[in-house]
């Protein structure tokens, strides 16, 4: 784990004013039409590549494998979702909505408004324990102060949360579609008929897809399979990035409350490409619209501007992350495992 501090020195509001004009200087936040043109391409023949070997193979058992990689193009698409929910890839919304809909909705089944009205929320407040839905207590808590005065199975999967963590993620495709049709029941998502329509083309030809072309219990496998390993796989992505890290009072300017909360992920290129860029999260978090191929250039600036003003920036490997993450589940849940020593 790396994480860089220096002396501080007198700091102000104008901290990101500094930084942002520098960035700006170099043409990092300029789109990346080619980047996003291949790796659309990739995406879009990983969907077209899965599902055409689902149907050559037929009823076989050996479509769990194909499962297995749907469920990989599935989530890269979600990471491209969330590129255009971010106007990353088109300047204007019009056409990030456009797009993003189409994939979101119909690619993977997931409702495009919902989601991105929930990440707002999240980049504006992260890890604020009232602002930020991402950490909300749910089934997982996130803080001490939500954990107390559990009871029963909630309180049973709290103080075994950390062991618990990875298997609940098996659910969480389940739970983005449960979500988004929750949202569009209550009203909370513009242009709920057109969303709707567009959730339920997904469901039709999925489950009509699954239960012609395999046995009744051969589909059953695989949407399970494909469910569950894209829970865990988007769950990785996100799992990093926060969970951890310092939750903020909400006096914090807007640099240290993206920086202090967020954690990058060091590796490579192969984490470049199985985190869809978000291992870069302070940089993303910082620069909400900039092209995900610009966050590893910007990011020795920003480290370098962090210790020049003596704000901590935290950065460590991938493994290191998830047991960071982990120590704390752990760590909430501990009231709850003392009370019934």
């Amino acid at each position: 784990m790396t994480v860089t501090t220096a002396r501080p020195r007198s700091t102000t509001r104008s901290d990101f004013a500094e930084l942002n004009k520098r960035v700006t200087a170099r043409g990092l936040m300029e789109r990346q039409p080619a980047y996003y043109a291949v790796r659309l391409s990739l995406v879009a023949l990983m969907m077209a590549g899965g599902w055409t070997a689902f149907f050559l193979i037929g009823s076989s058992w050996w479509t769990l494998l194909v499962a297995v990689f749907l469920s990989i193009s599935f989530a890269q698409t979600a990471l491209v979702a969330h590129d255009l929910a971010h106007r990353q890839i088109f300047r204007t919304k019009r056409p990030s909505e456009i797009l993003g809909r189409i994939i979101a909705n119909i690619g993977v089944g997931m409702s495009y408004g919902w989601w991105m009205d929930k990440h707002t929320r999240h980049h504006n407040n992260p890890n604020h324990d009232d602002l930020d839905p991402d950490v909300a207590p749910e089934v997982l808590i996130w803080a001490t102060e939500s954990a107390i005065g559990r009871r029963g199975l909630a309180a049973f999967v709290t103080r075994h949360q950390a062991g618990l963590f990875f298997p609940l993620l098996t659910l969480l495709g389940i739970d983005l579609k449960v979500s988004s049709v929750k949202a569009l029941r209550a009203g909370v998502v513009k242009r709920p008929v057109l969303e709707s329509v567009l959730l339920a083309v997904h469901a039709v030809v999925y489950l009509t897809s699954l239960f012609v072309v395999l046995s009744p219990l051969q589909a059953v496998a695989f949407l399970v399979v494909h469910q569950a390993v894209f829970g865990v796989y988007l769950g990785m992505t996100f799992a990093p990035n926060h969970k951890g890290m310092p939750h903020p009072t909400g006096d914090e300017d807007y640099f240290r409350k993206q920086v202090l909360t967020s954690r990058n992920v060091k590796g490579g290129w192969f984490v470049d490409v199985a985190l869809g860029g978000l291992n870069y999260q302070i940089e993303h978090h910082l620069f909400p619209g900039m092209p995900t191929p610009n966050l590893r250039k910007v990011q020795p600036m920003v480290q370098a501007y962090c210790e020049e003003i003596g704000v901590s920036y935290e950065q460590t490997t991938l493994i290191e992350s998830y047991r960071q993450a982990l120590r704390h589940l752990h760590e909430v849940g501990e009231p709850l495992r003392a009370a019934r020593s």
